[in-house]
């Protein structure tokens, strides 16, 4: 998962790309980037590490221009070297900056296309770099040496029916504009907003809509699926439908974990779907733990506080904050390596032992992935003093990888995968385990905006909604994957971190 801004203003347009990016870290912590246009240059910065911690007064004071996109990464398939941090350049034709979250699922299929037809060389194992080839090379079967709306929309027609996937993208092209558009399947999110300013009308672009009001945007509206905007440098808006079939089927785990919960996505509010999963969840609960003695809920920070608060309220328990977070610590979940994540955990989360000492506790967490973090989070519980502790999950099972951008792992390393829920209950070490219902899950979100007719909810259910996931292709991603790949992948790059440095403005 990763979180895209751009920006055309009619002032310099830095500061506001760092504080988007800033309200994004939490979709991506291993890379950040911003890139900005300014007398038909482009001015470049990108390198590992948290936003806060790439940018220093230095880069910010070379980023000049009032054009610009932005990003920040976690790593899916790829590795975690800098060499892939985004945004990625080509310069023909005209010269394009491009920010892509999402995965493609037809990578490997397009690389050869790029290669042999394009004549394009990727220089990286990022699909975003495929992407941007493949939009570049679309650009340049226009005949006009000045672009037009049309020409634009044409480009993104073409790319749409060649890549599959997931994909919310934002391209700057100097000379021309912004350029940003999403898949037909809305599976990735991606907010318009405006800002009117007295030298005229400002637009941005960014992955949630959160990030447009902390710079002081309106928000417009989501793109739809399949749609394209494009802004001129002066900064009129167009929008077209650019995909021949689309539908509206938007992840259903941003709302689970990785979006804010002062977000909207496709007119629902984040916050509020986190709310009516803690209903059914605990109505689920009241219906089959009667014969249970919970003391109290305790939500494991933050995704989950919501969800455990309403499960209280619906259980008529105390609720209590039994956690602390230290918030210098990164998600876990995005963290690349199994062997960093295990470390995370006690550095992440501390137990208020006045809170679980002779208590039967209820945890409450967004989902269980792999299985070991809420093992280590029991485990702290019964040290603390619990007398019993029994974990409940928001979101269903997840027994299959995902393959749309979010970097769950390979089917082997879920613990849903092949088991039933007192297998997992005892991989775990709880003494009571339930998990939300895939039909709840689904209802909670969806009456927040009932017009969603379905969502993707692959990770439960394993129907990919793009239609061209197979065995075999999921046998590839679980070598990509797996996590001594990734090792492997990590050690090769170490030697030719310097020949690789994206750094423009060290």
């Amino acid at each position: 998962m990763c979180g895209i801004v751009g920006i055309v203003g009619k002032t310099p347009v830095v500061q506001a790309l760092y504080d988007g990016l800033i309200v994004l870290q939490h979709r991506g912590q291993d890379a950040a980037g911003i890139v900005t246009i300014d007398r038909g240059m482009f001015h470049l910065r990108k390198a590992n590490g948290l936003v806060r911690d790439v940018f220093h007064t230095r880069h910010m004071q070379r980023l000049s221009g009032q054009f610009g996109i932005g990003h920040v990464r976690y790593p899916t398939a790829g590795t975690s070297s800098s060499a892939e941090a985004q945004p990625f350049y080509v310069n023909s034709p005209f010269g394009i900056a491009f920010a892509h979250n999402g995965n493609l699922t037809n990578a490997h299929e397009l690389q050869d296309e790029v290669f042999k037809v394009a004549r394009r060389h990727i220089n990286t194992t990022s699909d975003s770099e495929i992407l941007l080839n493949i939009f570049a090379h679309e650009l340049q079967q226009c005949p006009n040496m000045h672009l037009r709306p049309e020409d634009v929309f044409a480009a993104v027609i073409n790319v749409h029916r060649k890549i599959r996937g997931a994909y919310a993208c934002v391209a700057a092209i100097i000379g021309v504009g912004m350029v940003a558009f999403r898949d037909p399947f809305g599976i990735r999110p991606l907010s318009l907003g405006k800002r009117t300013t007295p030298e005229g009308d400002e637009y941005m672009v960014a992955s949630e809509s959160v990030a447009l009001d902390a710079v002081g945007f309106k928000f417009i509206r989501d793109l739809a699926p399949g749609e394209a905007i494009f802004v001129t440098e002066d900064g009129q808006l167009f929008s077209q439908q650019c995909a021949d079939n689309p539908l509206n089927s938007p992840c259903i785990f941003e709302f689970v974990y990785f979006a804010r919960p002062d977000s909207f996505i496709d007119n629902m509010s984040v916050y509020a779907t986190r709310v009516n999963m803690g209903r059914k969840l605990g109505q689920k609960i009241a219906r089959e733990w009667q014969d249970m003695d919970i003391d109290v809920v305790v939500p494991i920070p933050e995704t989950s506080c919501d969800v455990a608060l309403q499960i209280a309220q619906e259980l008529n328990i105390p609720y209590r904050q039994g956690f602390v977070k230290n918030r210098y610590i990164g998600r876990t979940f995005i963290m690349p390596g199994q062997t960093m994540r295990k470390q995370s955990v006690r550095r992440k989360l501390n137990a208020i032992p006045s809170e679980f000492k002779g208590k039967n506790v209820l945890l409450v967490d967004d989902s269980i992935v792999r299985g070991t973090t809420s093992e280590q989070i029991i485990d702290m519980a019964r040290e603390s003093g619990a007398k019993k502790v029994y974990f409940a999950s928001a979101a269903p099972e997840i027994r299959f990888p995902n393959v749309y951008g979010i970097d769950m792992p390979s089917a082997n390393e879920l613990i849903s995968h092949g088991r039933e829920v007192d297998e997992i209950c005892e991989f775990i070490k709880a003494d009571g385990l339930i998990f939300q219902d895939l039909a709840d899950l689904v209802e909670a979100v969806r009456e927040e905006n009932p017009e969603i007719k379905q969502f993707d909810t692959s990770v439960f259910d394993g129907k990919y909604i793009t239609g061209d996931v197979n065995q075999g292709y999921l046998e590839q991603l679980d070598l990509l994957r797996s996590d001594m790949s990734k090792q492997k992948s990590e050690s090769a790059n170490i030697s030719n971190l310097e020949l690789h440095n994206i750094d423009s403005d060290s």
